[in-house]
């Protein structure tokens, strides 16, 4: 390993330690691992499966369960969004921030709608209450 690259996974591990801290999580060896995995680079969508293939790469791979009660605790946290998807399955976004979603059923693909796409919604909360969020995904299939 170049130890330009070990920089690179070292500060990817610090990144990933200080996110974990932030959130309240302590920073084991697995949390660490599959934070280092979620965080690097550009947002994501993913499923546990995803990141558990991934994961399968490590030094110490984590078990499957593992991964999954990571990314609860991760969405628990703050760090994540849990966004289910007509199913049992459950996908994870690393951008948190207000956006909707496509999923293209015959890809199993999940990805971002583009701000300049999303009408304005002025929807008024019933009396009593407030809008917290809305979730919208757009369910798409090959024409």
């Amino acid at each position: 390993m170049s130890s330009q690259t070990l920089e690179v996974s070292r500060e990817a591990l610090q990144t990933a330690r200080e996110k974990l801290v932030a959130a309240g999580l302590r920073p084991t060896r697995q949390r660490l691992e599959l934070a280092r995995l979620l965080f690097k680079g550009a947002d994501r969508h993913l499923t546990a499966e995803t990141l558990y293939d991934e994961a399968r790469s490590l030094r110490y791979p984590p078990s499957l369960a593992t991964v999954y009660n990571a990314l609860r605790q991760f969405a628990e946290h703050g760090l994540l969004r849990e966004i289910a998807v007509y199913g049992a399955r459950l996908w994870y976004d690393t951008k948190m921030g207000p956006h909707f979603h496509f999923y293209r059923d015959d890809r199993e693909e999940l990805f971002d709608i583009p701000d300049e796409l999303i009408p304005v919604l002025n929807i008024p909360a019933p009396e009593g209450t407030r809008i917290e969020a809305i979730d919208v995904v757009v369910r798409l299939t090959r024409a």
